[in-house]
């Protein structure tokens, strides 16, 4: 049986159509890593975790290609093993003991195995894997703002322009045509001719027929010389120059804004699965917009904005006001960020508790002044890893959660679920983001 696999390079070097067969047919066991990988990446735009694609380790059971193999048990045989010295044909010889599954790769001294397979996925790889299946709802889509700017775009050649845009590739090979379609004359047919002349020069004296050899060189040398001058290397004729016209160019951006209670309440625990809900929205709307920006707000019971090391890692002791971080949120946008130029983004991340009426503050500031202006606002709610009540009864919570129920009720573009372990989190972002008429026939069928 033949094996044919195409190991054809695309222009980047890379084969790039095997890699797909590869990607598609350890898939499962990829998106398991992938998930994986969340955590310890950096929020940051421009930095090394988000900018870049992921070293990823699967096993090496079922990678390799796909073929029809004879069973070592069972069949009739007939062969005969040469070169031994104690069977010849129509002995009979016992089976092995020990039966099938005996064989097996054995381990090396040098600690190299074939128990697993690494390597690296590309940025747009590991997203697509991460995100397979998802994207912005509906209303998001009707509502993504577009900035407009006027930019160029190449428009063919054309026989005259600015030297800066000589395209050289097509001016040369337009030359080369018209040299070879003209016959003219090599450097190194001209040289041979001179070479010729020179040899004969220097002989003394000269016979009668090296004489006219000689006159035919030398009349030879000028016809040379002459079609060189008149069928140029390069003539105006051959000269092509890039072309580019304006064209209008749309530019979409989008912000991001982390809130997070930061009191004594909030262990690190509870950060770091506020900070892999975070991430994977940052991640995510990367994909959707050129541009996105991130801004950190934590709040005890007074909200500021930070960079990303202090909003995960720096302790804080006070209250809990959550709304003073949804009037901070409201301020920077006002300041910052025109709504007509920027696709605004909310995530916040609490245990859930807040002091007296201030439920009633955040339901009011979110329906009047953040809904209105947010393309999505999410609220993940962080709860006990036992609050199994919680976690399987929205009904049940404290007056934040109940307050913001209420919200969710009136506005289609916002969501709110409970999280208690690393494992909730990638399935809620999917439900968040699962589009929702496909959901709605999944839950039909």
């Amino acid at each position: 049986m033949h094996h044919f696999i195409d190991r054809r390079r695309n222009p980047k070097g890379k084969s790039l159509g095997n890699r797909q067969r590869f990607l598609r047919r350890a898939r499962d066991n990829i998106k398991e890593r992938v998930d994986r990988s969340v955590r310890g990446k950096s929020l940051q735009p421009g930095s090394d975790d988000t900018d870049t694609g992921e070293q990823v380790t699967i096993p090496a059971k079922g990678l390799k290609e796909p073929r029809l193999a004879h069973s070592n048990t069972g069949g009739l045989r007939h062969h005969v093993l040469p070169g031994n010295k104690e069977y010849v044909v129509g002995d009979t010889i016992l089976r092995p003991q020990g039966g099938a599954g005996q064989g097996g790769r054995k381990a090396s001294d040098d600690g190299e195995g074939d128990d697993e397979f690494s390597f690296t996925l590309s940025q747009d790889e590991y997203l697509e894997i991460l995100f397979d299946g998802l994207e912005l709802p509906d209303l998001v889509e009707k509502n993504t703002f577009e900035t407009i700017t006027i930019g160029t775009r190449r428009a063919g050649l054309t026989t005259a322009g600015s030297p800066n845009n000589l395209n050289l590739v097509r001016t040369m090979r337009n030359s080369l045509g018209r040299r070879i379609a003209l016959q003219r004359p090599s450097l190194a047919a001209k040289r041979e001719v001179e070479r010729q002349i020179t040899e004969l020069e220097m002989k003394e004296p000269l016979t009668l027929k090296q004489n006219e050899l000689l006159e035919d060189l030398q009349a030879r040398l000028k016809f040379l010389e002459r079609k060189r001058r008149v069928v140029g290397y390069i003539d105006p004729l051959d000269l092509r120059y890039d072309t580019f016209v304006p064209e209008k160019i749309r530019n979409s951006r989008a912000v991001v804004f982390c809130l997070m209670d930061v009191s004594g309440s909030m262990q690190e625990r509870e950060k770091d699965l506020a900070k892999r809900f975070f991430l994977l929205l940052h991640l995510f709307l990367t994909r959707g917009y050129e541009k996105t920006e991130i801004v950190f707000i934590r709040h005890t019971h007074h909200a500021e904005e930070v960079d990303e090391e202090t909003f995960f890692y720096a302790r804080e002791t006070g209250g809990t006001i959550v709304s003073t971080a949804l009037e901070k949120m409201k301020e920077i946008i006002a300041e910052r960020y025109p709504t007509d130029e920027w696709n605004i983004y909310g995530a916040q991340a609490s245990d859930g508790e807040n002091f007296g009426n201030d439920s009633l503050r955040c339901k009011k500031l979110l329906l009047e002044d953040l809904l209105p202006v947010c393309q999505f606002y999410a609220y993940v709610e962080i709860v006990d890893e036992d609050a199994d009540m919680l976690l399987n009864n929205s009904d049940a919570g404290e007056d934040l959660w109940q307050a913001y129920r209420q919200v969710k009720d009136t506005a289609r573009h916002f969501e709110m679920q409970r999280v208690s372990m690393p494992s909730h989190i990638y399935p809620i972002f999917r439900e968040f983001f699962l589009p929702k008429i496909k959901g709605a026939q999944n839950a039909g069928s």
